[in-house]
């Protein structure tokens, strides 16, 4: 079992910058491939980013590629996500999560088993 938690979430203005962190327990998340979601109310929840277990094939999705950056700290089992000029539509709860798998990041949520509960970010104009 995995239990991840994330923090780092906050208020920003626009152009600002965060880094969220994700802190996995109960398992080594070296063979696991890591996600970046968010959600909006009344939305569902979308993919931002992937990587896979070493941390040598990343995805982005169109909205957040140049900006977002995901990574891994191999010492801290950890999962980063970078975020960099930072917009207003960029408010959301951001969730992290993983998947036992050797392979590249999944892009759909029912490919990931193991969720974090969220954490807030708001960017004002």
């Amino acid at each position: 079992q995995v239990q991840l938690v994330e923090s780092g979430g906050g208020s920003v203005q626009t152009g600002g910058s965060l880094r969220l962190s994700c802190e996995a327990s109960g398992r080594t998340l070296s063979t696991y491939v890591m996600g970046w979601f968010r959600q909006v109310p009344g939305k569902g929840r979308e993919l931002l980013a992937g990587v896979n277990w070493s941390g040598t094939i990343t995805y982005y999705v169109d909205a957040v590629k140049g900006r977002f950056t995901i990574s891994r700290g191999w010492a801290e089992n950890t999962a980063y996500l970078q975020m960099n000029s930072l917009k207003p539509e960029d408010t959301a709860v951001y969730y992290c999560a993983a998947a036992y798998s050797s392979g590249s990041p999944g892009r759909g949520l029912n490919e990931y088993k193991y969720w974090g509960q969220g954490t807030q970010v708001t960017v004002s104009s």
